[in-house]
């Protein structure tokens, strides 16, 4: 079975991360980001995929892991390349996302948060001490 690739990034703003939902699954909340188009560095997934679902520009782009989980939605094996990233402008949802929130790793969009995020992002993100969930 082939691997789910993904481009992800984790915008932290106040101690609180970015997560959206799509139309598809508006109950599960996931990083914005998605899956590279042939030839296209990782950035370059980021840079489009934001200003199509969010209408906004990452910077300060920093490598956070390469998550491996299975897919939320697809169910199958994925492997997320997370960046850490600030935004210029005001995040919207747009194209496929029906939804955007910020969580602080410890309120109600927990149980909401797709499994990679919930269990492996967000646990990294405090670690690092830019996220205020517990560990």
């Amino acid at each position: 079975m082939d691997v789910l690739r993904v481009v992800a990034a984790a915008v932290v703003d106040r101690g609180r991360l970015l997560v959206v939902s799509k139309q598809a699954a508006p109950d599960v909340f996931y990083l914005p980001g998605g899956k590279p188009e042939a030839g296209e560095e990782p950035e370059e997934t980021l840079a489009r995929e934001l200003a199509e679902e969010l209408g906004v520009t990452p910077h300060d782009l920093a490598l956070l892991d390469h998550v491996e989980d299975v897919a939320a939605l697809e169910g199958v094996p994925m492997r997320m390349t997370v960046f850490t990233a600030g935004v210029s402008g005001d995040p919207r949802p747009a194209a496929e996302l029906a939804a955007l929130g910020w969580t602080d790793g410890r309120d109600a969009y927990v149980p909401r948060l797709a499994p990679a995020v919930r269990d492996q992002v967000v646990p990294l993100l405090v670690r690092a001490g830019v996220l205020g969930g517990a560990a």
